[in-house]
């Protein structure tokens, strides 16, 4: 018997698949399945949280895999999947289109459950696969033979990621998948025993369940797949959303309450607000909106922070000292917000030469600057120094000017950045759709700290 906390069950009625769900979103699988048979063309199996009876009340995801012969070639999977999942998915539903991961596949709106058509290659074992997918229906096969009992706390603990705004191991997340979830409360037997764990981790503690890693990891938290040696099923999790887990663990286990379950209220800010906050903080605040690349979030997300950093480095070089940079992505239009400390600067710049000892430099350095009939340089510390034009004296005039297409950008951020992009200064960087993005950009706060006071 688990001995569970009186709210821990209170909340446990409300993630458990009702018995119609349960019947309906089981119903469609059957018949989705029955569908792949009698092509004749691949297996069909369905994996994932539905599969594994581990799915939260109301998250209608159902994946089902079309598994094919190994002995296909890439470019013969890829068509001869992709058909069958056009045409399966069109028995069923008009509401249907392709999507990109790895490879292509048609996601479909079906009786009110997102199904996703899979194909991938029938191997026989993990170490042996074809291409990411196939490695997923190991997993489920995994799973399914050892979470018998340890269902609920799957579920308080995939409700606990979420409502800490941790759970998804997407790129904008960088969080715990569902199958993490599965694997530590595997490893733990149950939620308890883990969050009483977790209170304790550090980066670069190693789980392997099945004491087979053939490899070793850098990321903060790992956990080796027990079906494949060589993979971290953690690797997404970045280390702030590790610290996250681990400071909501501490909070849990200090003063355990729902509101630990309970999905966090969307923060929003109002354009005067914005103006507000600006004025208080007496910062500089920009924003650069641009059109989203048509490309799938696992390719733009990483762009678009390493373009954050690019643009960073390149406001720091001229001297714009930046506070806080962020970035979000919506379905027509990014942004990258960021707040500067100086927003103005003086005309001129010091540029350092070199010291006199170094001779032969210092000379070229000194009649290069004659030669430019400019003041100086002078001696200071026994090196020459000029007093030079600033380049750029506004952050404004940089954010506006094409130097923002000389920085190391991700390749499709580039490619949208040179069809344009919009300068917005102030409370002018408020937009609507960004808005709650916005909220949080000037409310940054931990995990427990946001459950803390929403409490309040």
């Amino acid at each position: 018997m688990v001995n569970r906390f009186p709210l821990e069950e209170n909340v446990l009625t409300g993630l458990r698949p009702t018995v119609q769900e349960c019947e309906h979103v089981c119903g469609l699988a059957k018949r989705l399945l029955e569908a792949i048979a009698r092509s004749g063309k691949a297996e069909g199996m369905v994996v994932g949280s539905i599969a594994r009876r581990t799915w939260v009340r109301g998250d209608r995801d159902l994946d089902v895999f079309m598994l094919f012969d190994p002995s296909l070639s890439r470019d013969a999977l890829q068509a001869e999947g992709l058909a069958l999942a056009r045409s399966i998915a069109a028995a069923f539903t008009d509401n249907f289109h392709e999507k990109y991961a790895e490879h292509p596949y048609i996601n479909a709106s079906i009786e009110d459950v997102d199904v996703d058509l899979v194909p991938c290659y029938k191997v026989d074992s993990a170490t042996n696969i074809q291409s990411s997918v196939d490695r997923t229906p190991f997993h489920t096969r995994y799973i399914t033979s050892r979470i018998n009992g340890l269902i609920d706390d799957v579920l308080l603990l995939k409700q606990f990621t979420k409502a800490g705004g941790i759970y998804g191991s997407d790129q904008m997340t960088e969080g715990f998948s569902g199958y993490l979830c599965e694997l530590l409360v595997l490893h733990y037997g149950g939620f308890t025993p883990l969050i009483k764990a977790a209170a304790s981790w550090r980066p670069g503690i190693v789980i392997d369940i099945e004491n087979h890693a053939a490899k070793k990891f850098d990321e903060p938290l790992v956990v080796i797949d027990p079906v494949d040696p060589k993979r971290n099923v953690a690797a997404a999790v970045s280390l702030d959303r590790m610290a996250g887990f681990v400071e909501l663990a501490r909070g849990y286990n200090e003063k355990p309450v729902t509101e630990f379950f309970l999905h966090p209220m969307e923060r929003c800010i109002l354009k005067k607000e914005l103006a507000s906050r600006i004025a208080q903080r007496r910062t500089f605040v920009f924003a650069v909106t641009f059109a989203t690349p048509q490309y799938i979030p696992e390719i733009v997300v990483p762009q678009l922070k390493r373009s954050v950093s690019a643009i960073r480095e390149l406001l720091e070089r001229n001297g714009f000292a930046v506070h806080h940079a962020s970035y979000d992505m919506q379905s027509e239009e990014c942004m990258i917000l960021l707040e500067l400390l100086v927003g103005d600067l003086p005309a001129l710049r010091r540029h350092l030469g070199p010291p006199l000892w170094n001779h032969t430099n210092a000379d070229k350095f000194r009649k290069k600057h004659l030669a430019e009939h400019q003041s100086g340089p002078f001696i200071e510390d026994g090196r020459y120094v000029m007093e030079v034009p600033r380049e750029y004296q506004t952050a404004k005039s940089l954010l506006s000017s094409d130097a923002l297409l000389s920085v190391s950008l991700g390749k499709h951020i580039r490619q949208s950045l040179e069809q344009g992009w919009t300068l917005h200064e102030g409370q002018e960087c408020w937009k609507e759709a960004f808005a709650p993005f916005i909220a949080e950009f000037f409310e940054q706060c931990s995990p427990l700290t946001r459950i803390q006071r929403d409490k309040e």
